[in-house]
């Protein structure tokens, strides 16, 4: 659905601004392969040409989806891009074994890996209004330009649209997706074991959703419990009929590093223990239960929030759940 009064312009407009704050230079784009910074790689690439525009990718190794890792690839071949990639799992897993922290990963290790390359070059992001950066940020900051920054999620479907843009879903969520990681809902102490567990298990629900053919706008593998204990909260949303979630759950139960999985198909109460600055700070408990972990839930869920004895947990850790 066409929501500008007159979309070229305002593609036009993007295109312009690009060419300013660039002037003569050339620019890197920070470039997840997702459909923002997609959007982002094009426009730069009208705007300066493709010998002065660099996508420049963090790759997260067993974190990174397999489908992600070949948008990559194929977007950049395909608009003739050079490609730099940059590993990130190690940093990526320093930031994480204290607990879950997407935004510090991005900035420290996602934004801060693409900076140490760029240097002085200007940084292309896909940050818009869907994401903390676009509503609390600003557009241009620090040598980091969002060009999307004031554009909400459909915007730039409408603009994707107009320019014929096309990327495959991942297929983990219907309007923002990420790294594996990210479902991991406890600190990532042993690499081999909480590590392998969300890899394993969100990489091989994919697989099994492409094999049975289902349309879903939620499906990821939440692993949750004890440090010594990998449970899996097997999301899919809308819920598949009752011999589907049979398979899937007992493929995911089959993995190695997997002690028990569940579906969530009825409202769930999470046990969530959480160090002492995040469990007083009931801003940051609200964002936890509203905007980090409900949209990537197939039922509705509520948060006991109990405060950890373990001073190395730096945010949170999901140790239970309960069934309403």
């Amino acid at each position: 659905m066409q929501i500008f009064g007159d979309i070229s312009v305002e593609v036009e407009g993007i295109i312009e601004k690009i060419r300013q704050i660039a002037q003569q230079q050339s620019i890197v784009v920070s470039f997840s392969g997702g459909l923002d910074s997609t959007v982002v790689l094009f426009l730069a690439k009208e705007a300066l040409g493709q010998e002065r525009v660099t996508a420049v990718n963090v790759d997260f190794g067993l974190f990174t989806y397999n489908r992600a890792r070949q948008n990559v690839s194929m977007i950049c071949e395909a608009m003739g891009i050079k490609l730099h990639k940059i590993a990130g799992i190690s940093r990526q897993r320093e930031i994480i074994k204290g607990g879950p922290d997407c935004n510090l990963c991005t900035r420290k290790v996602k934004l801060g890996s693409v900076k140490a390359y760029a240097g002085e070059q200007i940084i292309l992001t896909g940050s818009n209004q869907s994401d903390s950066w676009g509503k609390y940020g600003k557009a241009f900051t620090h040598g980091y330009y969002a060009p999307l920054f004031s554009y909400s999620k459909k915007e730039i479907k409408s603009i994707a649209d107009y320019l014929n843009i096309k990327v495959s879903r991942i297929g983990e969520n219907a309007s923002r997706e990420g790294c594996k990681l990210k479902h991991l809902l406890k600190p990532l102490v042993n690499l081999s074991f909480h590590g392998q567990a969300v890899s394993r298990a969100n990489e091989i629900l994919l697989e099994q959703i492409a094999k049975l053919n289902l349309q879903t706008e939620i499906a990821n593998v939440k692993i949750i419990g004890p440090l010594n204990k990998n449970i899996a909260l097997l999301n899919i949303f809308p819920l598949p009929k009752q011999s589907y979630r049979n398979e899937i759950s007992n493929k995911i139960a089959q993995i190695e590093e997997i002690d028990s999985c569940f579906v969530v198909d009825r409202p769930l109460e999470l046990i969530v223990k959480a160090n002492k600055s995040q469990f007083n700070n009931f801003y940051s408990r609200y964002w936890v239960e509203k905007g980090r972990l409900q949209p990537e839930f197939a039922a509705p869920i509520s948060l006991r929030w109990l405060l950890t004895t373990n001073h190395q947990l730096k945010t949170f850790q999901v140790v239970d759940y309960n069934y309403y």
